[in-house]
């Protein structure tokens, strides 16, 4: 199973949405950045993703986007396939 990295919050609804999409894909564990809890992480994030908002979701090391975009892939059939990888 491919490692999954999620930048995300304690209160965000969309970080809870990515995370039940991918269970319901098989994914058993998920490396969440809390970066609510550490501003420097927020940086780390945004230096990395060039995006501010979260969650970003990192399949081993492509950079899915967030929720909306993991939701498309998922619906286009090419979450299956990472997720294996």
């Amino acid at each position: 199973m491919a490692l999954i990295t999620m930048y995300c919050t304690v209160t965000c609804p969309y970080c809870v949405r990515a995370e039940m999409l991918l269970k319901q894909r098989g994914v058993t564990e998920i490396t969440k950045i809390h970066i609510d809890r550490d501003p420097a992480l927020r940086s780390i994030m945004m230096e990395r993703t060039g995006r501010r908002t979260v969650p970003q979701i990192y399949i081993d090391d492509q950079h899915i986007g967030g929720y909306d975009d993991l939701a498309a892939l998922d619906r286009a059939g090419g979450l299956a396939p990472l997720l294996q990888a």
